[in-house]
């Protein structure tokens, strides 16, 4: 499955309220803007944390809290659409006061404390939708 990306479309460079949602400020902003193919970084801090890990015999995503201030050493995500609205899928590297690192799957849970962010928009052929993959359990792109 390939969609082709013909350019760069809007690239949104911005700061995230402090105490906001990391998740869903991102997927507030996407939405927003009407970017339905993308690409997603951040860098900064939060104050609590939430990752998934998704087990793949069971086919659940297992969750860590963290509630300690934390580092964003490195967010990297895409855009695409879930159930027709753009929908933000993100990996977060977070690091503690000892210098280790930790992350996974990021989800609604972390709280930032500052955030700094660029998300690209693609201009793609046509949208990357989500639909339910029966061989993973996951919701990944279909193709057509």
């Amino acid at each position: 499955m390939e969609v082709i990306v013909k350019s760069t479309g809007k690239v949104l460079v911005g700061r995230l309220p402090k105490g906001s949602d990391l998740l869903e400020a991102l997927t507030d902003i996407c939405q927003g803007a009407g970017i339905q193919v993308g690409r997603v970084q951040a860098i900064g801090a939060v104050t609590r944390a939430r990752v998934g890990y998704y087990d793949q015999a069971a086919r659940v995503y297992n969750f860590l809290d963290f509630n300690q201030d934390l580092e964003i050493l490195a967010l990297v995500g895409n855009v695409s659409l879930k159930d027709g609205k753009p929908f933000v899928h993100a990996h977060v590297t977070l690091g503690d006061a000892q210098g280790q690192a930790l992350g996974g799957h990021l989800a609604e849970g972390c709280e930032v404390f500052a955030c700094e962010y660029e998300i690209a928009e693609y201009q793609a052929e046509r949208p990357l939708e989500r639909g339910w993959d029966q061989e993973t359990g996951l919701m990944l792109w279909q193709g057509k």
